[in-house]
């Protein structure tokens, strides 16, 4: 069959119908054939043009969707990947000129206790407004990344001395003030520096910075470190501490020792603290300035801290069998603070081995009783409802008020042995210790001052009022066999005396005695 202009062409009364008298006229065939072929290339374009648009969206999309995953969806900063990438193409210019290149890693500290005691909400909250803080700290430039949790990765071009002023504003930056859902919330920061290539190839520099970074949170934090070659090995020190610490407990090799307390009045002894000690089979004493900040950081506290319980309370019953009937305390930790079963694992040990429960005291720093969340105050509810004797250690060096020691259920505060030490030479340290005792006393709290170490400290102790003390002035830590001996022999190998109602091995010891 022939196209319309085909039979045009052609002018045959075909082409047009029974009815035509005359043919078309040539140049209107063309014509005609010329429109159609417009016609359908118009139609081609238009559909080229659609593909053209459709393309460029999908393009565009693709960019917006490229862009929201390089971002973190909380604070808007760069992802750890893409960090990485800008990271590897600064590694590049720095091989090919002369520039140096910084990595800062900020980890907030004692962030923890925000998320527990207010919510996840303003916990991301924080987190929002420190990532603004921190890209401030850098630049327009997107060089800050979240690496996870509450730990951030900054970039900065240039060498120590720049990346040294740049933790500095971090540190002052997330010092300020956060205001959050009506709250005024404050927070230090750790900061730990690599430069490259000083301290480390590409592949390292970031485990590098994480290094220093930690080092300074093992300091206390709210500072800044740089990376230096002796953390490495420190850390492989750790990770084998680590493995021998895991299991330790089941080893035997966890002992406690025991320091006793003496009456100020009397300077006759009254009870004694547990103190926790690692007898390591090659290493010999650990100090647990060393294992209890790793089993904290590593999850091993909970058990640790059970443990402790129990034998303090296992001991505890032994002396009461052999007549020597004192209280002793044991330290919680404030990882101990926020399990949720602790009063009762505490009543548990008490139980077993049927002891009244103000026989036990429960001593915790004032930096973790001061923690108003959720969770310390659930502890510190439970404590008073069970019965135990409640002991504030370290007081003094903490933001304390009366309004938040009133709501504590403690019967003791312990004096910071830092103001211990200096009251022979340090007129404010005297002032300090006064007024800790004034107002411990009008709050109905003992005092007990630790550290403890001449005659002097135990006069000016004594007549600022303190209740009891405890340092190597009256007796070291020893051993529950050598207390125990110690007692028997009355401390005439010591400084102290036990009081007689304490100990007498011709006696019954009751348990309400």
């Amino acid at each position: 069959m022939s196209s319309l202009p085909e039979k045009l062409a052609q002018g045959g009364s075909e082409g047009l119908g029974a009815g035509a008298a005359t043919a078309w006229p040539l140049w209107l065939a063309v014509a005609l054939a010329a429109l159609a072929a417009i016609v359908a290339l118009a139609v081609l374009l238009h559909q080229r043009q659609s593909g053209q648009q459709l393309h460029r969206r999908l393009r565009s999309a693709t960019t917006q969707i490229d862009a929201l995953r390089s971002r973190d969806s909380l604070t808007g900063l760069l992802t750890r990947a893409e960090i990485e990438t800008a990271l590897d193409e600064a590694v590049l210019a720095c091989d090919r000129g002369t520039r140096r290149l910084s990595l800062l890693v900020v980890a907030l500290d004692n962030f923890r206790p925000i998320n527990e005691g207010y919510g996840l909400r303003v916990g991301d909250a924080v987190l929002t407004q420190v990532a603004g803080r921190l890209s401030a700290c850098v630049g327009d430039k997107p060089l800050a990344a979240r690496l996870a949790g509450d730990e951030f990765l900054l970039l900065v071009e240039g060498g120590l001395d720049l990346a040294g002023k740049t933790a500095e504003r971090v540190l002052l930056s997330v010092q300020q003030p956060l205001k959050v859902e009506g709250l005024e919330l404050t927070l230090t920061a750790s900061v730990g520096i690599a430069v490259y290539p000083e301290h480390g190839s590409r592949p390292k520099l970031m485990s590098h910075a994480a290094l220093a970074m930690r080092s300074v949170k093992l300091g206390g934090g709210a500072a800044y470190a740089h990376f230096d070659p002796t953390m490495a090995v420190d850390l492989r020190e750790q990770a084998e501490l680590l493995q021998d610490l895991r299991g330790a407990v089941e080893r035997g090799q966890l002992k406690l020792y025991y320091q006793p307390k003496i009456d100020a009045r009397s300077l006759q002894i009254t009870g004694a603290e547990a103190l926790l000690r690692w007898q390591h089979p090659q290493r010999g004493m650990v100090s647990p300035a060393v294992f209890i900040p790793l089993a904290e950081r590593h999850g091993l506290i909970r058990r640790i801290g059970a443990w402790v319980i129990e034998e303090a309370c296992r001991q505890a019953a032994e002396w009461r069998q052999q007549g020597l009937r004192m209280r002793v305390a044991v330290n919680l930790s404030g990882h101990q603070l926020r399990q949720d079963d602790l009063v009762e694992q505490i009543q548990h040990s008490i139980r077993r081995h049927d002891i009244r429960p103000e026989r036990l005291t429960v001593e915790i720093t004032e930096s973790v009783a001061m923690e108003d969340t959720a969770h310390t105050r659930a502890a510190f509810n439970g404590l008073r409802r069970a019965g135990l004797h409640v002991s504030i250690d370290d007081f003094g060096t903490g933001t304390s008020s009366l309004a938040s020691l009133r709501k504590l259920p403690a019967a003791e505060l312990k004096i910071d042995r830092a103001f211990v030490t200096d009251l022979a030479t340090s007129a404010e340290a005297r002032s300090i210790a006064g007024a800790i005792v004034q107002m411990a006393h009008n709050l109905n709290l003992r005092v007990v001052a630790e550290g403890v170490e001449n005659e002097t400290q135990r006069d000016l102790l004594v007549g600022l009022g303190c209740d009891e003390l405890q340092g190597y002035l009256f007796a070291k830590p020893m051993t529950p066999v050598a207390l125990a001996l110690w007692a028997e022999d009355d401390g005439s190998a010591g400084h102290g005396q036990f009081r007689p109602s304490l100990f007498d091995p011709t006696q019954a010891a009751p348990l309400d005695v």
